[in-house]
């Protein structure tokens, strides 16, 4: 549950990131000429979009996780993807943005812009759910510290709902700008974003936790390791 709860309120809370980031695309949204109700239909569809595309990254990065399990070593990989996150997120600024880009998803961005711009002279509520679909394709540091949590999960349905819980808890925020405007205070967003980090951190720890085997209940809860080939079981 606290996993779950981590993942909502990552999303939540980051999607302060999200509006600097994704803003000029859910401004950009073709809204205008729709009534008030067909306004928060497609500003939903949107959004929704962007959720569907996160679970389907979370599902293949549980199954990648579950592959882990398998091979009885996701306690040590709980551990070594925490440690990881926390590495990037005490970067400096000049790194942990150059970490972001990931340069060899550059083409994939760029094709990834190009269909949007050719769905953003669509008006139709399909084109509004596509325009989503392909936003959660482009590089955004918060969802892959999001994807690394998924992938601690260590079953593709569960890394699926996590994707999927992280996508809702931006949706909030995103729908209030997708149909009131970029109305946010900059001094109160940058102090939020600074915010942001520290709940990563937190998130990272609690995958330390979780892979230290320390018998706390939802927390680090005990494996009982299996024979080679089978999945450690918590309690």
């Amino acid at each position: 549950m606290e996993f779950w709860f981590a993942a909502f309120s990552l999303g939540l809370l980051g999607s302060f990131h999200c509006v600097g980031m994704c803003g000029p695309i859910a401004l950009a949204l073709p809204l205008k000429g729709y009534g008030k109700i067909e306004k928060v239909i497609g500003a939903l569809l949107y959004n929704f979009g962007r959720a569907t595309t996160y679970g389907l990254f979370g599902f293949l990065l549980g199954l990648i996780g579950g592959a882990v399990l398998l091979a009885g070593m996701q306690r040590y990989f709980s551990i070594s993807v925490g440690v990881l996150i926390l590495i990037v997120v005490l970067l400096p600024k000049k790194y942990s943005a150059k970490l972001e880009q990931l340069s060899w998803l550059n083409p994939v961005s760029k094709n990834v812009r190009k269909l949007l711009a050719e769905l953003f002279r669509t008006r139709s509520f399909s084109s509004l759910f596509l325009i989503g679909s392909l936003n959660g394709f482009l590089p955004c540091g918060l969802v892959y510290a999001a994807l690394a949590g998924a992938l601690a999960t260590g079953n593709a349905m569960q890394g699926s709902v996590f994707m999927i819980l992280f996508g809702l808890g931006t949706i909030p925020l995103m729908l209030a700008v997708n149909l009131s405007g970029n109305w946010i205070n900059i001094n109160l967003r940058n102090r939020i974003r600074k915010a942001v980090p520290v709940f990563v951190a937190a998130m990272a720890i609690l995958l330390i936790l979780r892979g230290m085997n320390l018998g706390i209940p939802y927390i680090s809860p005990a494996f009982v390791d299996l024979p080679t080939g089978s999945a450690a079981v918590c309690h």
